[in-house]
């Protein structure tokens, strides 16, 4: 536990030093979007994501909706504790933009389930797990938000968050989504509580490395009443992923420096757009020619010609193949993201 508090201390010391730490946020979502979905089945990749919805192909759309639909309500769900603490309404608010258009949209968006559920397996006779009878899940959730909230407790608070996410997964309130509003969970409590300035903690890659221990784990505390494994993974998963964060970010600052004096140093005349360019593709790494021209304020053809000098420096890297509506993406920026 000590450990995962220190590395969580230098994340959040880290992020308060970073003036673009609003641009790092960004990308830090989307992936967190895009590996969260994966746990649930959803296939869009991270470049994918960063695509405006109309160069998707009509066969991954929905999968690209449903990542969207996850940065948006995570999104609103960090803006809106600045008015609501972690409560079953903002569980709820945040399920429905989570389920809104997607295949899930039929499974209550923004209302606790009205029937039993359950987990892995065709049916309740043959479930791994069956999570408590719907009509307890009012009550057991009330408990489960007095809890969260609750200083009368001696419990640390990264032990609290640890209990609450599985107590929240045991639940499961919802129909669909669980898995994703159960992550999420833990980020809103980490900046509800100033644990952390900014959403910078997402642990679903470190779940998704081996999903099996993280149900394993899960398993254990309802069958055999282990929760002192379930807070060992936890918090591990906290120190890694903090660290890892800190690094990502450290990569970050030191990639944008090196293309900046590279800028300066090799572009002349077209320094002053390339920097506005560079600070674009920053916040969206995925970008086509007329988006190019939009933000820069160029010409078509100088936008184009711009584009062609950050080919040629390694900047981009165009993906379609294509002659015409060509996409170009910031590759080494990216794969900072998937280390």
């Amino acid at each position: 536990m000590e450990k995962a508090a220190i590395k969580l201390g230098e994340l959040n010391s880290f992020s308060k030093l970073v003036p673009t730490i609003d641009l790092f946020i960004q990308l830090h979502v989307t992936k967190e979007a895009v590996v969260s979905s994966r746990i649930e089945g959803t296939q869009t990749q991270m470049d994918e994501a960063l695509m405006d919805e109309d160069e998707i192909a009509p066969e991954r759309k929905d999968d690209w909706i449903e990542v969207n639909n996850y940065i948006k309500s995570l999104n609103t769900a960090i803006e809106r504790l600045e008015k609501l603490p972690i409560s079953s309404r903002l569980l709820r608010e945040t399920h429905q933009i989570l389920l809104d258009s997607v295949r899930g949209e039929h499974r209550l968006p923004g209302e606790f389930r009205s029937s039993q559920n359950w987990i892995d397996g065709n049916s309740l006779s043959d479930a791994i797990f069956i999570p408590p009878h719907q009509d307890y899940v009012g009550e057991l959730m009330s408990d489960l938000e007095n809890f969260i909230h609750n200083e009368d407790i001696d419990v640390p608070e990264l032990v609290k968050i640890a209990i609450a996410h599985y107590q929240f997964e045991t639940i499961h309130p919802f129909l669909d989504g669980n898995g994703r509003i159960g992550r999420l969970l833990i980020t809103l409590f980490l900046v509800d509580k100033k644990i952390l300035t900014k959403p910078l903690l997402y642990l679903s890659a470190y779940f998704e490395k081996n999903k099996g221990l993280y149900y394993d784990n899960l398993t254990f505390v309802r069958t055999k009443n282990d929760m002192k494994q379930w807070l060992k993974y936890f918090l591990v998963g906290i120190a890694e992923t903090a660290e890892k964060a800190s690094q990502t970010l450290s990569n970050v600052l030191e990639l944008k420096e090196r293309l900046e004096n590279k800028i300066n140093n090799d572009f002349g005349r077209k320094s002053q757009n390339a920097i506005i360019l560079l600070q674009y593709l920053l916040k969206k790494p995925i970008i086509n020619v007329n988006q190019a021209k939009d933000v820069t304020g160029l010409t078509y053809n100088t936008a184009n010609s711009l584009i062609s000098d950050f080919i040629d420096a390694d900047f981009l890297k165009e993906v379609t193949g294509y002659s015409r509506n060509r996409v170009f993406i910031f590759d080494e920026y990216l794969k900072l993201f998937y280390k």
